[in-house]
């Protein structure tokens, strides 16, 4: 093994990344809430509080942007295969990015609040 390796399966050097250790707890960009890690077997990427993101991703998981600033939720859609998804836009360059709502685990979206805004 590397010095780059995780050694998970698969794993090819420095651009493999362990999806467990993206899945960690963090503070909301926009609300500074706690958002804890999720447990659905997905990763999350967004607050269930306040629905707000961070510009991390330039394709989705690659974790590529140099951007790091905050996402706003704009409107809702449903991709076959994927559910409902909220779109973000980062408030800095622009960038539009659909992130998975998160329906399960411990700690699922504001379902609420998800349907009180104002893209429904």
């Amino acid at each position: 093994m590397t010095e780059h390796d995780t050694g998970e399966p698969g794993d090819h050097g420095p651009r493999a990344r362990s999806r467990a250790r993206e899945n960690t707890t963090f503070a909301c960009v926009h609300c500074a809430r706690t958002v804890p890690a999720n447990t659905d077997g997905h990763y999350r990427n967004h607050c269930p509080y306040c629905l707000w993101s961070l510009h991390v991703d330039e394709k989705p998981g690659d974790r590529a942007s140099t951007c790091r600033q905050a996402m706003q939720p704009i409107r809702l859609v449903e991709k076959s295969g994927k559910g409902w998804q909220v779109v973000h836009r980062c408030t800095a360059c622009g960038h539009r990015q659909p992130n998975r709502l998160v329906r399960d685990g411990d700690s699922p979206d504001d379902l609420d609040l998800v349907l009180s805004l104002p893209w429904l």
